[in-house]
């Protein structure tokens, strides 16, 4: 080894020793007769000094460092008269008696540290310099002790890691597939895995009763803060189960890793139905770090002469507890975010529970005193509570409030990062209508069971059919979902035909799959944790940017090795392949 000690291991226990570190220069300060130099590796950062009376030579080399030379340095550990208590290996340094660069380094195009200078962009391009930064290093270390958390607990049920295929077929199904073009196999394609997910229904049918893998999956969908064209998945299978023993499982496998790996004590995991929280939160994944949740006020309001109520389907409100002081001016800004596009609201109305007691809305002209007073009972108002009502046709308007919800979640400060609440979604609709295509789509996928008690309504009322299907929610965010599989091919035969699938495209697509489940296909079960999602709530992040070593920027672009690109036309000739642009 090149060194015997790290960069963040010394304190006062090792004076008089002798080490050698090495790293790299995180900066330098010329004093005259003495110089010092911050070394850094990715464990800490020791100071070196150099004394001209010492040896003259010596110092004049260390003057010629510039920030990132790699350096070699020995010498004797010895206690700092001015001592940095910020520093672990703040109250020793190394008075240096051999140095030797190993590499020098150009400036570097923005500032190595934890407050850089730096814009996103520029560090993308520079990646393997921006992963040199405490706080990136930080997110992977991170990253690598959650993996290692799965991994000890899964094993400890005996859950065996089985590698999939990278190199699958192309499913018409879910997102848009990565093609991969075959040059032994002219004119076909491979797809690259969404997920494993029939390779793990394989497994099961073979007798692997319990699989998980740590696994990459690739969608070619557009890009936003929580979502990358190659993701990681924590990848889960298990036979002979029921939807409970999936819930209990890998609740445990959260609340071990919270407990692990953040010291936090995640509570048992409440459970709700997902019709309630459409209703309560207008969200399949609603934010319960805090309450807000809506109230329907149809009953009140309708048939009072105020049209915009009237012609509504439905009225519904939340209480943004204290905040009845919001100035018009913040009343203004409240309805210019829900009147945004990518949200659609035409207007807000609001009413206020003063401190004096009396209530004042917006509607005044249509609604009296009493009316009022019945819209505070309704919402449980005290004095300072300030009601944000919308109204519009019951899907759009709940998702309008949501995000209304949402906004005021971080204006009154109720989404702290580092407070965490879990929720299970369950029984999702099965399948969902698509207006463009005329036809049913799977809301999971096509391999869902069905709600035992509601396989009889597939072929009369299919939209009010329930999926044996859960989702774990954390801070508002999906970070895994999964369902009972289908394991009987007539059944899975039944919900094709319903996905729009002729006996013939469905045999082609997944024949293999239901040929394997007339050889004793076994009751079996999954779930899908998003990894990169989990890590970055963990780690107190908006973006799973920041915990993927190199990821690709909104353009899905790789700006460091300039990825995508075009490829030579010996290749494209080679795979029998023309651009046409």
């Amino acid at each position: 080894m090149l060194r015997t000690v790290t960069c963040g291991a010394l304190n006062l226990n090792n004076l008089g020793d002798s080490v050698t570190l090495c790293g790299w220069v995180q900066k330098s300060r010329d004093l005259g007769g003495m110089t010092f130099i911050d070394i850094r590796d990715r464990y800490g950062i020791t100071q070196l000094v150099f004394n001209m009376d010492d040896n003259k030579a010596l110092c004049e080399t260390a003057r010629t460092l510039g920030r990132e030379f790699v350096i070699k340095a020995t010498g004797t550990v010895v206690e700092r008269s001015n001592k940095n208590p910020k520093m672990p290996t703040g109250d020793v340094e190394i008075k240096v008696t051999a140095l030797e660069i190993l590499n020098a380094a150009k400036l570097p195009p923005f500032m190595i540290d934890d407050e850089t200078d730096g814009g996103d962009e520029l560090r993308m391009k520079y990646r393997y310099l921006d992963l040199r930064r405490n706080p990136v290093r930080n997110n992977l270390v991170l990253r690598h002790k959650m993996a290692q958390s799965v991994r000890r607990y899964l094993d400890a049920l005996d859950f065996i890691e089985v590698e999939t295929p990278v190199l699958i077929k192309s499913t018409p199904e879910g997102a848009r597939d990565f093609v991969v073009p075959s040059r032994m196999n002219e004119g076909e394609f491979y797809a690259l895995p969404q997920s494993p997910q029939t390779f793990k229904q394989l497994l099961m049918v073979s007798g692997f009763d319990r699989y998980f893998q740590i696994v990459k999956c690739f969608r070619d969908e557009d890009l936003r803060a929580d979502r990358q064209p190659e993701f990681t998945q924590i990848d889960c299978e298990m036979s002979f189960i029921e939807q409970e023993d999936i819930l209990n499982t890998f609740e445990g496998l959260i609340r071990t890793l919270f407990k692990e790996v953040r010291n936090y004590d995640l509570p048992e995991v409440p459970r709700m139905q997902y019709a309630d929280a459409m209703r309560l939160y207008g969200s399949d994944k609603p934010d319960t770090r805090f309450e807000m949740q809506f109230v329907e006020l149809n009953e009140l309001v309708k048939s009072k002469g105020f049209p915009v109520f009237d012609n509504a389907e439905l009225v519904v409100g939340i209480n943004a507890k204290g905040a009845a002081g919001y100035t018009r001016k913040q009343l203004d800004e409240l309805t210019d975010f829900i009147k945004r596009p990518q949200i659609g609201a035409t207007g807000l109305i609001y009413a206020r529970h003063n401190e004096d007691g009396t209530i004042k809305s917006s509607v005044d002209k249509f609604f009296n005193e009493e009316d009022l007073k019945q819209w505070s009972e309704a919402f449980a108002t005290e004095k300072g509570d300030l009601l944000l009502i919308l109204a519009g046709s019951t899907d759009k308007v709940r998702k309008q409030l949501n995000e209304l919800r949402l906004e005021m979640g971080n204006r009154l400060g109720l989404r702290d990062k580092n407070t965490f609440s879990a929720l299970w979604v369950l029984d999702f609709p099965l399948l969902e209508w698509d207006e463009e295509t005329e036809r049913y789509h799977a809301m999971h996928h096509p391999f869902t069971s069905p709600k035992p008690e509601d396989i009889a309504l597939l072929d009369t009322k299919p939209g009010e059919v329930r999926a044996n299907a859960y989702d774990m929610v954390i801070n508002g965010t999906e970070v895994g979902g999964g369902s009972i599989r289908i394991h009987d091919r007539a059944l899975q035969a039944l919900m094709f035909k319903h996905l729009g699938f002729s006996a013939e495209e469905a045999q082609k697509q997944f024949g293999f799959l239901m040929d394997a489940f007339e050889f004793g296909a076994p009751p079996h079960g999954g779930i899908a944790f998003g990894f990169d999602r989990l890590t970055s709530i963990f780690a107190g992040l908006d973006s799973i940017r920041d915990v993927i070593a190199f990821p690709k920027n909104n353009s899905g672009r790789d700006v460091m090795i300039d990825s995508p690109s075009t490829i030579d036309e010996k290749q494209l000739k080679e795979l029998k392949i023309k651009t046409d642009l």
